[in-house]
């Protein structure tokens, strides 16, 4: 029972990262909508799939307010885990994400499977962002279903590897 109630390290780097991400899209959702260029997703009917899941009135409404919080809470309870399991808290995870994230993309010190997976999740997010950026829309379920195969499969990897050795 009480491998199912610990947090895992690699969960709580995946929730703080998820939840980032979400608060992320309720930002560019207000500022210039996510959906496209003046366009604002409506997180309730885009995940009901309900009526028409976007909208050219660009104020503040209880969707936007409910996707922000719900990405806040995910960020805490991956926080929480990470201050329990690292060793200089969540800040210190933090602080050596970038240094930890670049060495995994150019040192093949872990191995060439976990080289891999970083590069297949680097590639991924990189191809998500690249795409959004130049569409000017961040939410589209063709770019997450090629993003999220890149993603899904690196981080397979790079658990399959930690767990062998």
């Amino acid at each position: 029972m009480t491998s199912l109630t610990r947090p895992s390290k690699t969960l709580s780097a995946a929730l703080t990262l998820l939840g980032s991400w979400v608060v992320f899209l309720t930002v560019v959702n207000l500022v210039i909508g996510a959906y496209s260029e003046g366009k604002k997703v409506l997180w309730l009917e885009f995940f009901s799939g309900v009526r028409d899941p976007s909208t050219t009135d660009m104020a503040f409404i209880l969707d936007d307010a409910v996707f922000g919080l719900i990405g806040l809470i995910i960020i805490a309870v991956g926080a929480r885990g990470m201050d329990k399991l690292h060793d200089s808290g969540f800040i210190g995870w933090l602080t050596g994400l970038p240094r930890c994230i670049m060495e995994c993309l150019f040192s093949s010190d872990q191995g060439s499977n976990k080289l891999v997976s970083s590069w297949l999740v680097a590639l991924g997010v990189l191809f998500y962002v690249v795409w959004s950026v130049m569409e000017n829309t961040w939410v589209d379920p063709g770019v997450y279903s090629v993003a999220s195969v890149l993603v899904s499969f690196g981080v397979g990897m790079g658990l399959l590897e930690e767990s062998e050795s």
